[in-house]
């Protein structure tokens, strides 16, 4: 049996084909789709349950290593690493939500694996994570088949992170591949994820079409330009159809981030100054939040920091907006304040105005924010966006025939008319926000393992 897999940023999902269709797996309750979250007693009860309860060994040295000291640190701190204290998906979340403090959590992990400068040693927990994620998802997806599934096409994004380049996407993708083969896949391919979006659409065409594919999720956004139709949907190699690829590490996290940074952390002591009328260092503002930079989020939740806060609190003009600020480096609530952000992004495509709320331990924080607001906010990410469709556009040196969207941030009204400006006149094709791609990967997976 094989499958398409969409290791999401956002939400992961599989589909196989059932009489010549693609049907999505139920993987948390009926649903087909699970957040691509995780979480667990201690950093290092990952890597013990994979072995311990997922009966998954390391495959080299540095796994090895990792899992010692891991084993090690559990049991010097009395920790009892039992079955069910991994979670995924909302119940991950929801474990999160009802003791931050107390447990160790993280959501797409995915954003993390083209980042530079890692050490043997985080490439090999990232490859845990992923892992632990795909075995979870296969054990779901085969309860849901009554059958094995031991192939699977994976979708990736075009890069995984620009200022890795090259390097970052080989990277990521052994990364992937190597997790994918622990979980226990035999057979693994990897095909772009805008281009298998363009393939499921391609299954609806009546008539050859250029088509610009363009992909926002949750971690990154891919441009194709890809010639499609009936003269290629038989046709096994499929590079001459690809006219143009671009892509960069932007997409909805991004989104929430800078939603967060702008209209929720003046909450937390943004935008105040000290006490001499200097104006609070910003990191200590953007670190916290954001929760696909490695290097930001162990600069804020290091041990040292502890000081710097607390002596910025000592100095500064309204020091009980830098006590909420240490209320979330203790309580490491970055990803509680981001959740906000999004939970307001998607409202406000629907709504003028909505009211976003916070909950610490003994306060609600509460602010209006505004869809102006919003677009403001996010203009940064909003610009890469639109470099990439230019650049995508610049390639072929050609204009579409029609515009198919999918992603979960592509239901965002700013970013649909950001390419109704870009290129007026053509017609934009919204597909299955979140399935599109997950569909596309399941037909190229019957090409690959026929």
């Amino acid at each position: 049996m094989f499958i398409g897999f969409d290791y999401g940023t956002a939400n992961c999902s599989v589909a196989t084909l059932e009489n010549g269709k693609p049907r999505l797996l139920a993987l948390e309750g009926d649903s087909p789709f699970i957040p691509s979250t995780l979480c667990a007693p201690t950093r290092e009860a990952v890597s013990e349950y994979l072995w311990r309860h997922f009966n998954i060994k390391p495959n080299d040295s540095v796994g090895e290593q990792l899992l010692r000291r891991a084993v090690n640190f559990n049991r010097e701190e009395g920790i009892d690493v039992e079955p069910g204290d991994l979670r995924f998906g909302r119940s991950a979340l929801a474990t999160y939500l009802e003791d931050p403090e107390e447990v160790y959590y993280v959501k797409s992990p995915k954003s993390f694996l083209g980042a530079t400068g890692l050490r043997d040693v985080q490439i090999s927990f990232f490859e845990d994570l992923v892992c632990a994620m795909m075995a979870n998802i296969k054990q779901q997806a085969e309860s849901d088949l009554q059958e094995d599934i031991l192939r699977a096409v994976i979708g990736r994004p075009v890069n995984f992170q620009g200022i890795g380049g090259e390097k970052a996407n080989i990277q990521a993708e052994s990364i992937l591949l190597a997790a994918a083969k622990r979980a226990g896949f035999k057979e693994v391919q990897f095909q772009f994820e805008p281009v298998a979006a363009g393939l499921e659409y391609e299954s609806s065409l009546a008539q050859d079409k250029t088509v610009l594919v363009v992909d926002i999720g949750g971690g990154t956004t891919d441009c194709s330009l890809i010639q499609m139709g009936p003269s290629w949907q038989k046709k096994d190699d499929r590079r001459e159809s690809l006219l143009a690829h671009s892509g960069c590490r932007v997409g909805g996290n991004d989104l929430d981030i800078h939603l967060a940074f702008e209209q929720l952390m003046p909450l937390f002591g943004k935008n105040s100054t000290l006490q001499r009328g200097i104006a609070m260092p910003i990191p200590q503002f953007w670190n916290p939040i954001a929760i696909n930079n490695v290097a930001a989020q162990s600069d804020f939740y290091a041990s040292a920091n502890r000081q710097v806060l607390q002596q910025l609190m000592r100095d500064a003009s309204e020091p009980d907006l830098i006590a909420r600020l240490m209320k979330v480096y203790r309580e490491t609530l970055g990803y509680q304040i981001v959740r906000s952000a999004e939970e307001a992004k998607i409202a406000l495509s629907e709504q003028t105005q909505f009211s976003a709320r916070i909950a610490l331990a003994d306060e609600v924080l509460e602010t209006s924010i505004t869809t102006a607001e919003l677009s403001d906010a996010i203009a940064s990410p909003v610009a890469k966006v639109a470099e990439l469709v230019n650049d995508a556009l610049a390639q072929a040196e050609t204009t579409p025939d029609a515009i198919f969207m999918t992603g979960g941030s592509a239901r965002s009204p700013i970013l649909r008319a950001l390419l109704e400006n870009t290129l007026p006149g053509v017609p934009i094709v919204a597909g299955d926000y979140f399935g599109s791609v997950t569909s596309g990967l399941v037909r190229h997976a019957e090409k690959c393992f026929r």
